[in-house]
């Protein structure tokens, strides 16, 4: 089914509990935001501005000033709180412009200036006053969405100041000086964020699960979930087991920088001009697959969030709340948020674009790439496979690497003619994980003889270095 067919068919329905009409010939309605705001706080739905109540297509006479009007007042904090991104789009049906916004569910709760709107097959209701329908409707937040998981016992000790110096500090250099959020002390930052709520339950406030899995110490994260772990595989040669290996059980933060470098080390990256600018290919397209393993995956479910590089594609997996299966499309896909706070943090630092524009970058840039799409797979395990570039010949890769290896090699005997230890090198590298250095690069290079020992006899003593010239 087209897109055309399917807004007529959901036009065809009628209003109900997930779709809404709106005439707004001229300007945008008023009550245009309750039935968003509704929608956010119950299930999601398809909102049509020109459309009247009797599923009439009457068109919109400016639909551009409309569509510009809707975004602003979305993204406005003092309308909608807190502000959320939609993809609203103009359509022309039967030679009129309507149009048609999806709103997907959210994982907190909104309000319309001081109101709170909720939906039912009525319509949109305003539920401020009514106590229970607010707790009601807090509770079905934090048990639909393990990021609200709360940890009334965990501290802000439990977390690493230095992840939320660092988020601040990228808030201020993408933001400017004067960005509110880089200016709020640790605590209020997580408030902001939506990462320490109160337990409707209970009564309790704390952390939660997003704010441990950005910001916690490794001990802290394993106490609270103990299956979580990103696994990066090579698998071009041993196909049985894997010819590199990064085994991660970290924070989100810290392991994108490391499934980044993984892919860095591994993959190729073609010249490409855009604009007459050089960009590169690898990180558009990596960054995005591997924001989407991180950000978009069920943190509750046990299996691993895995990157496995093969000769001829990379593939992604991560556990999922699915809403629907099979192959997704640009055209017919509709963005849902898995783990809003956990993807508002990654875009307030740039590491993320705002939902859904990551799989139009991913088609965008892999068919420039390897002249294939990707392949997004929407199920329990969500999927994206990746063509890689096909070469002439493997000796390209195999000089590629060849030289990459030993130019690695070469800068580390440079470095270690004065003896250096373990930690001196890795830092010399840019490198953090201690046992890929030891098996890809420390220890051939001691069988080569390119490196000594200055203490033989006991191989793992703590004072142990190593260095370039050879005692005999």
């Amino acid at each position: 089914m087209n897109k055309i067919s399917k807004i007529l068919a959901l036009i065809k329905q009628g209003e109900g509990i997930n779709i809404e009409f709106k005439e707004s010939k001229n300007k945008l309605n008023k009550d245009v935001f309750e039935s968003v705001c509704a929608f956010l706080n119950r299930n999601g739905g398809h909102l049509f501005i020109g459309v009247d109540d009797n599923r009439k297509i009457v068109g919109l006479s400016n639909p551009q000033k409309i569509l510009n009007e809707f975004i602003t007042q979305a993204n406005n904090p003092q309308k909608l709180n807190p502000p959320f991104y939609f993809l609203p789009e103009i359509i022309e049906i039967q030679g009129k412009n309507i149009i048609y916004i999806y709103v997907p569910v959210s994982s907190q709760v909104h309000k319309l200036g001081e109101r709170i709107y909720d939906r039912n097959n009525d319509g949109d209701f305003n539920i401020t006053r009514n106590t229970e329908l607010v707790t009601a409707l807090y509770l079905r937040k934090q048990t639909g969405y393990s990021e609200n998981m709360i940890f009334p016992h965990a501290t802000i000790n439990d977390l690493r100041h230095d992840l939320i110096n660092r988020v601040r500090e990228a808030i201020k250099n993408k933001s400017g000086e004067d960005y509110t959020l880089s200016k709020l002390g640790d605590t209020e930052l997580l408030k902001s964020f939506g990462l320490i709520l109160k337990d409707f339950k209970t009564g309790n406030t704390g952390l939660t699960l997003a704010a441990i899995l950005l910001f916690g110490k490794d001990e802290t994260i394993l106490n609270v979930i103990p299956h979580h772990k990103t696994d990066a595989i090579l698998r071009k040669y041993n196909i049985d087991r894997y010819d590199d290996r990064d085994d991660i059980r970290t924070n989100l933060l810290e392991s994108y920088e490391r499934l980044m470098n993984f892919a860095n080390k591994h993959l190729p990256d073609p010249f490409y001009l855009e604009n007459d600018v050089r960009i590169s290919l690898r990180d558009k397209i990596f960054r995005e697959a591997i924001v989407n393993i991180l950000i978009h995956r069920d943190f509750i479910n046990a299996y691993p969030a895995k990157m496995i590089i093969q000769k001829d594609k990379v593939l992604f997996e991560n556990a999922n709340k699915a809403h629907g299966y099979g192959q997704l499309l640009p055209e017919t896909f509709s963005p849902y948020p898995k783990n809003p706070k956990i993807a508002r943090v990654f875009k307030e630092i740039g590491l993320a674009d705002e939902l859904g524009s990551g799989v139009r970058n991913l088609f965008k840039y892999c068919k420039i790439y390897s002249n294939k799409e990707p392949e997004l797979i929407e199920g329990d395990i969500f999927k994206i496979n990746i063509t890689l570039p096909i070469y002439k010949s493997e000796l390209t890769e195999q000089a590629t690497e060849q030289a990459t290896e030993q130019a690695t090699e070469q800068a580390v005997i440079n470095f270690c003619i004065i003896p250096k230890s373990t930690s001196e090198i890795m830092k010399f590298l840019n490198l953090k994980h201690r046992e890929h250095f030891r098996t890809s690069i420390l220890k051939p290079l001691l069988m080569k003889k390119k490196l000594f020992m200055t203490i033989p006899d006991k191989p793992n003593s703590p004072k142990q270095k190593y260095t370039s010239k050879s005692n005999q």
